[in-house]
């Protein structure tokens, strides 16, 4: 039989609500995210039985999904930033083949230019250009983004609910708090695509220190992950 206590949790929380509700009106957005609130809050402040106890859902099969698809997403950012490096040479290279090319000496009143060391330097840049050109690293890595942002939003909710389908609770601590920044710096990074697709350096610079950080942040986190994997390995049953 299902729990009762979902729907009294709800009755409580809306009971809560309904002063805020009446002082904004019957409508509008502020309504309408506290009654969203007051009917989600239940199912985050107790643990629906009939959920709780599915094997199939707190076994170390579901359980190790989300440890197995982060460290995918790890090797996955990192390549994504491998692709990003390429994609920024491409879109600077003409530029630098520009700025040497100004350098170069003047030709004479014949048209006649001298040599320089700078040619073979410049042949050497347009000869990269067109390689990398070729590789259409922009579309790598705008798809390995949607990747990771698609993915790893979702797999890190799915940590801690699994966790707490599980154990009735969370565990607050350096992983739980990275994970959560990890997510958010996926999503703030992301979000300044369009600037950057107008040409905003600005945007770029830091979409470029956010997906840093967050690689750094993620590596940092993983020995904290393995540690979490072991216990579920040792204490959670199949499937």
């Amino acid at each position: 039989m299902t729990s009762r206590k979902p729907r009294a949790s709800a009755q409580r929380t809306m009971a809560l609500l309904k002063p805020q509700l009446k002082q904004e009106g019957s409508s509008g957005p502020s309504a309408a995210v506290l009654g969203a609130a007051g009917l989600l809050a239940p199912f985050f402040m107790d643990v629906d039985p009939a959920f709780a106890g599915n094997p199939l859902l707190t076994g170390k099969t579901v359980s190790l999904i989300h440890p197995a698809i982060m460290l995918f997403l790890f090797s996955a950012s990192l390549y994504s930033a491998w692709l990003g490096f390429q994609w920024r040479q491409t879109r600077t290279l003409p530029q630098q083949i520009k700025e040497l090319k100004a350098e170069l000496p003047k030709p004479d009143e014949e048209g006649n230019r001298p040599s320089s060391p700078l040619d073979q330097e410049i042949s050497e840049l347009e000869q990269k250009r067109k390689e990398l050109a070729k590789g259409d690293f922009r579309t790598k890595h705008t798809n390995w983004g949607h990747l990771l942002l698609g993915i790893g939003v979702l797999i890190g909710v799915e940590g801690p609910v699994n966790t707490y389908l599980r154990a009735g609770k969370l565990f607050p601590g350096p992983h739980l708090y990275a994970g959560a920044a990890i997510v958010v710096l996926w999503a703030t990074a992301a979000s300044l695509v369009p600037a950057m697709s107008r040409g905003n350096e600005a945007a770029r610079t830091a979409h470029i220190t956010l997906n840093c950080t967050n690689i750094l942040l993620f590596a940092w986190q993983l020995p904290t992950g393995f540690e979490i994997v072991q216990k579920v390995w040792e204490n959670v049953a199949w499937p």
